[in-house]
């Protein structure tokens, strides 16, 4: 059974269940999907919308009209951080956090923390320095968007400096979230602005094979 998923492939949301996709050996298919991004439609493939996601069609199986959706076996389901933890949990208990209540706790609190500390700030740095056209864009947004992102990757720094990787010692599905955000982070601030345990970790997420599904920096960084 091939899942199906709607999502466009510079979207973070999206890359996160690329990346478990790609942990998890799945046969998948991409269905690309999109709305605009911003008043002026700024998207991160030549200025158009992909589409589909305003179609009676989508918003039948997802009235938010937002990326990514996947469709598996006929279990719809939205949501990047509901969808990572149904794959952990359905295809691969022990890969993805030890079969073990701990670990998946962990793992989903540092996805939730990501979502609220990690994603709004990164958003508006890269809106602000990428992917608005240059006469829109507000360097002092920027910048307190700079402020916020290091004091989040401090409390990332620390944790790293407990655990091997971000929930336990052990690799999770909430690695998955964080691979994604360290590297947009080492294409944004250079390799050389990683603190030292967060250089460590970085160095042994890249060197897992999946991540090659999210390695392209094209799809991070797009305007």
């Amino acid at each position: 059974m091939t899942i199906k998923i709607w999502g466009r492939p510079s979207s973070a949301r999206t890359q996160k269940v690329l990346l478990a996709m790609a942990e998890l050996g799945l046969p998948h298919e991409l269905v690309l999907a999109s709305g605009t991004m911003g008043a002026g439609g700024h998207v991160a493939k030549g200025n158009q919308a992909f589409g589909v996601v305003n179609t009676p069609e989508y918003r039948a199986m997802n009235p938010n009209g937002t990326v990514p959706t996947i469709l598996d076996d006929g279990f719809v389901l939205w949501e990047s951080n509901a969808i990572l933890q149904y794959l952990a949990m359905k295809y691969d208990p022990e890969g993805f956090y030890g079969a073990d209540i701990a670990c998946f706790v962990s793992a989903s609190r540092w996805i939730m923390w990501e979502n609220n500390e990690l994603i709004p700030p990164m958003h508006t740095l890269v809106k602000h320095t990428i992917r608005l056209p240059e006469e829109q864009r507000e360097p002092a947004v920027a910048e307190a968007a700079r402020t916020a992102l290091l004091k989040a990757w401090d409390i990332v720094e620390d944790q790293l400096s407990r655990t091997e990787h971000i929930a336990d010692d052990r690799w999770s599905y909430g690695d998955i979230p964080m691979t994604i955000r360290v590297h947009r982070w080492a294409l944004l601030a250079g390799e050389e602005a990683l603190s030292p345990n967060l250089a460590r970790y970085y160095g042994q997420v890249s060197a897992r094979p999946s991540f090659d599904a999210i390695r392209d920096p094209a799809m991070h960084l797009a305007g």
